[in-house]
Parts: structure tokens; sequence; C-alpha cells
């Protein structure tokens, strides 16, 4: 009879630290899966904060100047945080192409800040043929399409 007792705790403590090695490996990987959403939550909540509206007329005839080659579009800030006023806060496509950040110029209207509620203008060094065109403005997660006629 003791040597059953004497098996049966050891197989008791044996269960005892594969367990307590299983809780400690699990306790880990949830402080890391709970850092890990933390950290995407941050990065979520400030794509949502970020939105924009291009507001250009597209049939005003006022976003091309076939004088001086150049593409302009105002953009509104109608996101809930500020942004960066300039070609660093922006991504630009014109008709597919990448806009290079030393081809284009962004300047808030009225100057200041890029608030919510605030509009840029874009201007955009690119020469267009006659026809359809498009701009894409890309702001965080946002993306705006403008199509214009030249």
């Amino acid at each position: 009879m003791a040597s059953v007792s004497v098996s049966s705790l050891v197989l008791f403590i044996a269960a005892m630290a594969l367990a307590a090695g299983v809780a400690g490996t699990m306790v880990e990987s949830v402080s890391g899966v709970s850092e890990a959403l933390g950290t995407k939550s941050v990065d979520v909540a400030q794509e949502i904060e970020t939105e924009v509206e291009v507001i250009s007329d597209p049939g005003s005839g006022a976003i091309y100047d076939d004088g001086a080659t150049e593409v302009t579009v105002l953009v509104k800030n109608t996101g809930s945080r500020t942004l960066p006023a300039g070609t660093e806060g922006l991504e630009l496509l014109v008709d597919g192409q990448y806009v290079a950040p030393t081809d284009a110029t962004v300047t808030v209207v009225g100057g200041g800040e890029w608030r919510p509620g605030e509009v840029v203008r874009v201007r955009i060094d690119r020469s267009l043929d006659a026809g359809e065109h498009r701009v894409v403005v890309i702001a965080g997660a946002d993306r705006e399409v403008l199509t214009f006629y030249t």
C-alpha cells in the first residue's frame, strides 16, 4: 500500500509541476497578445480619426492650369485630428502615376495648421493632355478620388 501512495504522490507532484509550467507559458502568451492588441488599437484609432475629402469642383475648370502645367486640388480635413500640413502627410497619384513630394506643394488655406474643418491647397506640377484625368489623395487609410476633364 505504501508503494501505491508514494507513486501517486510522485505522479501528483509531476502533474502539478507540468500544470505550473503550462500556466506560466499561457500567462506570457496572453500578455504578449494583449500588448499587441493595445498597440494595434492605437494605430486603428489614428486611422479612424484621419479623414479627408476632395472638395474641388471638377466642372469648374479651375483644377488644371495649362499655362503653368499645374493641377490644383482642394482637400478638406473632415476627420477629428490635426494632420500634417505638407507633402509628408499625403500620398498623391495623377492618372495612376505616383507624385513625388518634390513635385507637389501643400499649403493650408488661410495659413496655420491643418485642423479638422480646414482646407489645404495641393498643387502638383504635371503636364496633362486633353481628356479625362484622375487625382487620388491618400491620407492615412483614407483614399479619395477626383475625376476631371481638361
